[in-house]
């Protein structure tokens, strides 16, 4: 008896502590000691894996917050390139008279709103990979690729030869892998890049993060720069999946972002403090940021959002253009996990009468996030959203779309993963063309969707009810 009486105190200990550290975050702190409470070895083994590390002085995220401001006292030279900032007009009427969403769009990041982009959204992975290998393809001075996966199947090795041809006449090509996602990619391939004269660096790689922790930190970024002057960024990594290559998926459903001007050194300018945490290497020379010549053009804005910022600007960001919306909010995402405060903002939207709608996959590539989506769909549906399965495929758009206001692509999926964890990037648009360009697409991804019905998604088994309030409760360790 007295063994385990000790046996518990101690546990209580261990709660007490998670409870210490993590109060801030209300959610996440419930589902470890939910965790824990049911497995406790096993859940404090993971917390100390994976949280605790990141706590201890010294650790490779706190010298990411540090690289991060030096970098940003030393980058004057891309922020003299830009053009003219947008705070006298957008070009976008909505935006132009939306202050309170313009000012934190304006502090949130070290790239501010500009007009001097140009911008094409790419709606597959066919389009996207064979632009991407054509602006490779034609590269004088240099390729920086960055991404969160990269598989070592037909589509990877197509790039990957790509790469190695260019590096061997001449170009710097920088590759730059995150060390979660790649972590099953074969030494021979990245041995080959290398042989070929490509760097290539890991964020983070898992060899050195697992003792540490930084296995939980990911970066989720997808950026593709040829020679300043044209970029790529949304939601795709590399790989025959997301060309409808997996049966059990089928159609893969993705969009992605083509961009010149100064969109361009905004997203150079990411893709160079990535590199520098990565590499230990600050690259900043006037050849990475040639003048493009575009004097007008779209308001873009470049944000980047991840755990090395004191304030994190996807939340923030979010929080600030979901409450001024006023007719829609439309949002496409694969994995759905808010947390309180998030879903409550879009409640509080379609109490003012906001169109909201949210498209999701019709088929899942996890049970876990497939129960964890499901968990706070009911909560919402009573609120007035409307939810969609999407039925061709696998729907792995980050796509939301504000009014006529605005518009993002990007890597951030709609979880608390994305919004606290993991290093993303995302593109706001302004363009009222653009906009619709997306809001279109959306129409007809909701054409090849069905919508989830309130009462025929309360009358569901109890057993799924229950894996879904599990799923739901462990969600913030997503």
């Amino acid at each position: 008896m007295t063994i385990l009486a000790l046996l518990l105190i101690w546990l209580w200990i261990q709660l007490a502590v998670v409870f210490l550290v993590e109060y801030r975050r209300p959610e996440r702190a419930i589902s470890w000691i939910f965790l824990i409470l049911i497995f406790p070895l096993f859940g404090l083994f993971l917390y100390a894996a994976l949280e605790w590390p990141y706590r201890r002085r010294g650790h490779r995220l706190r010298r990411a917050r540090e690289e991060r401001k030096r970098a940003a006292g030393s980058e004057t030279l891309p922020l003299r390139m830009l053009t003219a900032p947008a705070s006298g007009g957008t070009g976008n009427p909505g935006l132009d008279g939306c202050p309170e969403l313009l000012g934190p769009l304006l502090r949130l990041c070290g790239n501010p709103v500009t007009r001097g982009s140009a911008s094409r959204v790419l709606p597959s992975a066919e389009t996207a990979y064979d632009r991407m290998l054509e602006a490779i393809e034609s590269a004088q001075e240099h390729i920086h690729l960055e991404m969160y996966i990269i598989r070592d199947d037909g589509s990877g090795k197509q790039f990957r030869s790509a790469l190695i041809r260019k590096a061997r006449q001449g170009v710097k090509v920088r590759l730059l892998l995150d060390g979660t996602g790649s972590r099953k990619l074969g030494r021979s391939f990245l041995d080959g890049l290398r042989a070929a004269g490509v760097k290539v660096h890991l964020f983070l790689p898992v060899a050195l993060a697992l003792p540490a922790g930084a296995v939980n930190y990911r970066n989720h970024r997808k950026i593709l720069v040829v020679d300043g002057s044209i970029a790529f960024t949304g939601g795709l990594n590399i790989g025959d999946e997301y060309l409808g290559g997996d049966p059990k998926l089928g159609c893969w459903r993705d969009t992605f972002l083509e961009m010149t001007g100064d969109a361009v050194y905004a997203s150079q300018r990411v893709f160079l403090r990535d590199w520098r945490i990565a590499a230990g290497e600050q690259l900043l020379h006037p050849r990475l940021f040639p003048p493009h010549g575009l004097k007008g053009g779209e308001a873009v804005q470049i944000v980047a959002s991840g755990p090395d910022q004191d304030l994190q600007a996807l939340p923030a960001l979010l929080s600030a253009a979901f409450s001024v919306a006023k007719s829609r909010l439309w949002i496409a995402t694969p994995y759905f996990v808010p947390d309180q405060a998030l879903a409550l903002q879009i409640k509080t939207a379609v109490l003012k009468g906001v169109d909201v709608r949210i498209l999701l996959p019709g088929v899942a590539d996890g049970k876990l996030v497939k129960y964890a989506t499901l968990s706070k769909v009911e909560e919402l549906l009573d609120a007035g959203v409307r939810f969609y399965r999407y039925r061709k495929g696998f729907l792995h758009a980050k796509v939301w779309i504000i009014d006529e206001t605005a518009a993002s692509v990007g890597s951030a999926n709609l979880d608390m993963r994305s919004l606290y964890t993991n290093f993303e990037l995302i593109a706001l648009l302004f363009s009222p063309e653009r906009i619709g360009e997306l809001a279109e697409a959306f129409r007809q991804d909701l054409e090849d969707s069905e919508p989830i019905e309130p009462e025929r998604f309360r009358q569901r088994p109890f057993k799924d009810r229950l894996k879904e309030e599990i799923c739901g409760l462990l969600a913030p360790l997503l």
